[in-house]
Parts: C-alpha cells; structure tokens; sequence
C-alpha cells in the first residue's frame, strides 16, 4: 500500500470527523477531497465506510444518555415517544436509500461540479434560515412530537445528493418547523445514529466483494482519524450552536463550494 494512499486516507478521515456533525456535508468534503487527492475508493465506498468512526464518537459522547434513554422505556412514557419519533425521522431516508443507493452512488457521486452547486445553494439557504427572526416552540429534544419527526426525517432525505449535508437539512427543517438552534443540532445527533449506521451497513454489504485487504487497512486509518476527529466536534458544536449560530457554516459552504467549483476549472 503506497505511503500516498496513507497519507490521504488520515486527511480524509479527519475531514469526515470534522465535518459529519457539523451543516458542511461531509460527504461533499470527503469527495471533493479524495478527489483533488487523486484517492480512489471501490464504488466510492471509502466516503460512506470511514463514517463508522464518527458514529463511534458520537455513541460514546452520548452513552450515559441513550443508556437512561433505554432505561427509562418500561415506565416513561416521554422515552417511548422520543423513540418513537426518531424512529419515524429515521423511515424516509432508510427506504429511499435502499430504494435509490445504486443511483445516488454511481451518478451524484461521480459529479464534483453538482456537489460544489449544491454546497453554495445549501449555504445561502443556511445563512437565510439562521437569520431568520423565527420563534421556537420546542426547546427539549424529549419534547418533539412525532409529526415534527417525520417532517424532519422527510428533510433529511435531501442529503441523498452529496453536498447537501445529513445535518444542514434536518436542522434546517427543524428551524423552519419551531425548534430551537440547539435542540435542533441535539436532534440532528440522534437521527444521524441509526442513519450513518444503516448507510454504513448497507454500504459495506452492496460493496463486500469489492473489497480488498490493502482497502480495508486505508479505511481503517480513516476510521480512527474520523473517531478522533469526531469527538472534538460532538463535546463542542452544541455550545458553539448556542452562542454562534449556523451562519459561519452556510459561510464556509459557500467558500468551500466556490473554491471547489474554481479548482475544477483550473485543474478538472
């Protein structure tokens, strides 16, 4: 396994970690990235693998709270119902994905210049939403009534186009339908466990026999960058939410969007 392909497997795990929680699209940096990089990955597997990683850090952050969460099933009717709606957030975006996987990787995936568009559009958007003078009605994830969990999970499946972003779009779906920044990314947490999981799985199970040992060393190193990375994110973003906003995200999309959209025409 050539040193180069370690070396951009690091860099692109720790923008998976970085970026996964965050309204940037991972996916969208990942690909561009691996991309400028000259990394190549079995049907662009690598982008959806490492993502194990940052499901991993958020599991870990978020123990103590699923395990009460858990707990609590038998007698609390508030846990049943939080259940309930993150699994009725989870249902869209699980069918169209399996529904629609095949396309969403061998087209949307292979199109640099849709993922740098997407990212500028999704950023003014972002940056629109997040200045908006908008009064939220619920302030407590434990709170979200299932019908504000299906239409979020129904957001959620715009990020099926690479550079959208998993949690730019429920949590703009959330803002625009009465929860508040930080509740809303708090949520976005949640919904992206059995997400990521699901894509992860069914990513890994479509792409078994393309696999081979030196791919699945570099999606290691991916990994564990990503786990890494991922922490740092999870422990902070919710305070950063809080105090900043999501206005120097739909800032950066923009940036990363045009930049991307300049290299393609300089260097293809």
């Amino acid at each position: 396994m050539a040193d180069q392909s370690i070396i951009s497997a690091l860099i692109l795990g720790l923008i998976e970690g970085l970026t996964e929680f965050i309204p940037v699209s991972s996916t969208a940096h990942v690909l561009l990235a691996g991309h400028f990089l000259g990394f190549e990955s079995p049907g662009n597997t690598f982008a959806v693998l490492i993502q194990l990683g940052a499901i991993l850090a958020i599991l870990l952050v978020y123990f103590q709270r699923l395990l009460s969460i858990v707990l609590a099933l038998p007698s609390s009717p508030k846990a049943r119902g939080f259940v309930l709606a993150v699994v009725l957030a989870f249902l869209p975006a699980a069918i169209i994905g399996a529904i629609a996987h095949d396309f969403i990787k061998a087209v949307l995936f292979e199109t640099p210049a849709l993922i740098c568009i997407v990212l500028i559009v999704g950023g003014v958007i972002l940056y629109a939403i997040d200045r908006m003078p908008l009064q939220p009605k619920y302030k407590d994830i434990m709170d979200y009534p299932p019908s504000l969990a299906f239409k979020i999970g129904l957001f959620q499946c715009l990020a099926m186009i690479p550079g959208t972003s998993r949690s730019g779009a429920t949590i703009a779906g959330a803002l625009l339908m009465g929860t508040d920044k930080r509740s809303a990314a708090e949520f976005s947490f949640f919904l992206a466990m059995p997400t990521m999981l699901g894509a992860f799985t069914l990513d890994l199970y479509k792409n078994r026999n393309a696999l081979s040992y030196d791919d699945v060393t570099v999606i290691a190193i991916g990994f564990i960058a990503a786990f890494v990375s991922a922490l740092v994110v999870v422990r902070s973003l919710l305070t950063f939410v809080s105090n900043r906003g999501f206005a120097p995200f739909a800032i950066w999309r923009i940036f990363i969007g045009t930049a991307g959209l300049i290299g393609l025409w300089l260097v293809g």
